[in-house]
C-alpha cells in the first residue's frame, strides 16, 4: 500500500484557510485537499467558484491578496457531504481540526467530527495518519482521541497519532462591508460577505510525530517532543500580554491596536509585563529546555510579538482583543494564569494586575470570588490584593 499525501480539514476559519489548507496547496505535495464546513452558503460559494477561495495577508508593507485553488469543500450536515468526508478521511495521511472549541468534537451525532473520524480511520487505506488539533486547548489532541474512542473503541485500520499544536499566527474574519472596502480586502468567494485577514507569520509548533516511517506533507511545522512549555509561552506570554495591552488601550480610548505604537508609556508597561513578569517566570521554570527560555531568547520573542500585535495592516480592533473579559480573567486563563505563574516563581506581577483590573472593570457586578470558584488559598487572597489595589 503506497501513500500519497492527502489532507482533510474540519472547520473553515482563517487558521484553516490561511494556514493549513494554504500550506498544503502551496507545497504541491498533496493529491487532494478536502474541507468540512457547516456554513452551507460558504460551501456552495466555494463549490461554485470551482474550489477556489481568497485570503488577505497583512505583511509589513501592506495587505496582499492571494487566491487558493484546488479545494473540495463539503457540508457534513448533508448526507452526501458526510459520505464524501468519510471517504476523504479514509484516504487522508494528514487531518487538521480548526473548530471553535474542543466541545465541538462530539457535537452533531452521526455528523460529528469524532463520528466521521472513527468511520474513516477504521478503513486502512493508508499506512498511517497524523491528526493536528488547532483548538485553543493544551490537551486538544487527547480530547479528540478520547471522543473518537468513545464512538468506536479500539478503532481498527491504520496507526493514528493525535497531535497538539501551538499557533501564534494572528488572524481575523472581517464581516463589516465598510471595513472590507476600506482595507480593499478580497472576499472569501463571490457572494460571500466576509474576508479572511491573516498575518504573514507562519512559525507553527506541533507534537513530534512518532509514527514509524511517516513523512509529513505539511512541512511548515516545527516539531517538539514536549509542547507544554511553548503552550504556556503562548498563553501566559503572547496571549496575556496582548490582552493586557488591549484592556489598557481601551481605557485610553484607542480603537485599534496599531494606535498603541505611539504610546511609549503603555508600550513600556506591556513590555515589562511580557518580559519582566511572564518572561522571567517562564525562563526560570523551563531553563535549559530550549533557546526560547533564556533571557535573550525571550526578549527577542517578546519584541517580535509586540511589533506584530501593532501591525497597522492587520487593522486589529481593540474591541476584538478585549471581548469576553470573564473568560480572560478565569483562574487558568491568560491574565490570572500569568499572575499565578509569576507568584510561583517569586515575582510580583503588578503590571498584569493592572491589566486584570482594567478587564474586571468591564464585568460590572462580578466579584473575583465569583470568577474563581475553584481558586485555592492563599494564592487567591494575594491575587485579589494585587488586582483590587489597581482598581
Amino acid at each position: 500500500m503506497s501513500d500519497v499525501h492527502r489532507l482533510t480539514g474540519f472547520g473553515f476559519g482563517p487558521i484553516q484557510g490561511g494556514l493549513f489548507v494554504r500550506e498544503a496547496v502551496r507545497s504541491g505535495a498533496f493529491a487532494s485537499v478536502v474541507v468540512a464546513e457547516v456554513d452551507a452558503e460558504l460551501v456552495a460559494a466555494v463549490q461554485a467558484n470551482r474550489g477556489c477561495y481568497s485570503i488577505n495577508i497583512a505583511r509589513h508593507d501592506g495587505i496582499h491578496s492571494e487566491d487558493i485553488s484546488g479545494v473540495q469543500m463539503f457540508n457534513p450536515l448533508e448526507p452526501s457531504g458526510r459520505d464524501a468526508l468519510v471517504d476523504a478521511i479514509a484516504e487522508s495521511t494528514e487531518i487538521c481540526t480548526c473548530l471553535p472549541s474542543v466541545s465541538a468534537y462530539g457535537a452533531g451525532g452521526g455528523g460529528s467530527v469524532a463520528s466521521m473520524l472513527a468511520c474513516g480511520l477504521a478503513e486502512g487505506k493508508v499506512s498511517a495518519t497524523a491528526v493536528y488539533t488547532a483548538e485553543n486547548n493544551n490537551h486538544a489532541a487527547e480530547c479528540l482521541e478520547a471522543e473518537v474512542a468513545a464512538v468506536l473503541p479500539n478503532v481498527p485500520g491504520r496507526p493514528v497519532q493525535y497531535l497538539n499544536t501551538v499557533i501564534g499566527k494572528m488572524s481575523r474574519v472581517v464581516t463589516d462591508p465598510s471595513e472590507v472596502e476600506r482595507l480593499n480586502l478580497r472576499s472569501l468567494a463571490p457572494g460571500i460577505r466576509k474576508a479572511f485577514l491573516v498575518e504573514e507569520f507562519n512559525r507553527i509548533l506541533a507534537t513530534r510525530i512518532t509514527l514509524p516511517g511517516f513523512e509529513r506533507g505539511l512541512a511548515a511545522f516545527e516539531e517538539e517532543s514536549d509542547l507544554l512549555p511553548f503552550e504556556e509561552a503562548k498563553l501566559f506570554g503572547h496571549n496575556a500580554s496582548h490582552a493586557l495591552l488591549g484592556y489598557l488601550a481601551n481605557e485610553r480610548g484607542y480603537r485599534f491596536m496599531s494606535e498603541v505604537a505611539g504610546d511609549g508609556a503603555l508600550l513600556a508597561l506591556a513590555r515589562e509585563a511580557f518580559i519582566g513578569e511572564a518572561g522571567c517566570a517562564l525562563v526560570a521554570k523551563y531553563a535549559g529546555r530550549h533557546p526560547l527560555f533564556t533571557p535573550a531568547g525571550w526578549q527577542a520573542y517578546a519584541d517580535d510579538l509586540m511589533e506584530r500585535m501593532m501591525n497597522p495592516h492587520l487593522s486589529d480592533a481593540v474591541a476584538r482583543v478585549i471581548r469576553d473579559p470573564r473568560r480572560k480573567l478565569a483562574w487558568n486563563d491568560r491574565l490570572v494564569g500569568a499572575m499565578r505563574l509569576a507568584l510561583e516563581n517569586g515575582i510580583v506581577p503588578r503590571k498584569f494586575a493592572r491589566g486584570a483590573a482594567a478587564a474586571l472593570a468591564l464585568v460590572p457586578g462580578m466579584t473575583l470570588d465569583e470568577l474563581w470558584p475553584e481558586a485555592e488559598e492563599p494564592v487567591k487572597t494575594r491575587l485579589k490584593e494585587l488586582i483590587l489595589h489597581e482598581c
